[in-house]
C-alpha cells in the first residue's frame, strides 16, 4: 500500500501546466496571472488548447493512479493512490511543494474511484461555472458536495477521501475565498 501511495504521489506531482506552457514558449506559468500551475491559470495565457491539455493531463494523472492501483492492488490501493496523486499535485516535490489547487486532479480521481460521484461533481462544477463564470466558486461547491454525493450513493470509503481532498481544496483556495467575499474574484477566461 505504501508503494501505491508513493506511485500516486509521484504521478500526481508532475506539473503539466508548467511543462506545457514552457514547451509552447508561453513563459513561466508561476509568473503569470495567479501564479497557479493549473488549467484556469493556463487559460489566462490566452492559449485555450494549452489550458485544455492541462485540464486533461491533470485530471488524467489522478485517474491513471487510481486505475492502475485498482487493477494491481485492489480498491484500498486505488483510494490511497488517488488521494496521494491529489496530494502530489498540490504539493509536488519537484516544485518545492508549491503546486496547484488540485481541482482537475480531484475530479479525475473521483471519476476513476466512483464514476457516478465524479460525474455529479463535474456537473456541479460545470453548472456553477456556467452561471457564475467563477472557477474558484465552482471548484469549492463541487468539492464541498462531493462527499455528500458519495455518502448518498453508499460509498463511505469515497466520501472519506473526498472529505480529505475537499479540505485541501478549501485550504488551497483561501485567497480565492477572500476575493469571493470581497466580490473581486476574476471570471473564467480573464487575462491578468
Amino acid at each position: 500500500m505504501i508503494l501505491w501511495a508513493i506511485f500516486g504521489y509521484l504521478l500526481g506531482s508532475v506539473p503539466f501546466g508548467l511543462v506545457i506552457t514552457r514547451a509552447l514558449g508561453l513563459g513561466d506559468l508561476r509568473q503569470i496571472g495567479s501564479g497557479n500551475i493549473g488549467a484556469t491559470n493556463v487559460l489566462r495565457t490566452g492559449n485555450k488548447g494549452a489550458a485544455l491539455a492541462t485540464l486533461l493531463l491533470d485530471s488524467g494523472k489522478g485517474a491513471i493512479a487510481v486505475l492502475l492501483a485498482r487493477h494491481f492492488g485492489g480498491e484500498t490501493a486505488a483510494v490511497l493512490a488517488g488521494g496521494a496523486a491529489f496530494l502530489g499535485h498540490c504539493f509536488p516535490v519537484w516544485l518545492r511543494f508549491q503546486g496547484g489547487k488540485g481541482v482537475a486532479t480531484f475530479l479525475g480521481t473521483l471519476i476513476a474511484l466512483c464514476w457516478p460521484v465524479g460525474l455529479i461533481a463535474c456537473a456541479t462544477w460545470a453548472l456553477t461555472a456556467a452561471i457564475s463564470r467563477i472557477s474558484s466558486l465552482s471548484a469549492l461547491l463541487a468539492a464541498a458536495l462531493a462527499p455528500v454525493f458519495a455518502w448518498g450513493l453508499g460509498r463511505l470509503d469515497i466520501a472519506a477521501v473526498a472529505v480529505f481532498m475537499a479540505a485541501l481544496i478549501f485550504l488551497r483556495h483561501h485567497a480565492n475565498i477572500t476575493r469571493l467575499m470581497a466580490g473581486t474574484e476574476p471570471r473564467i477566461g480573464r487575462k491578468d
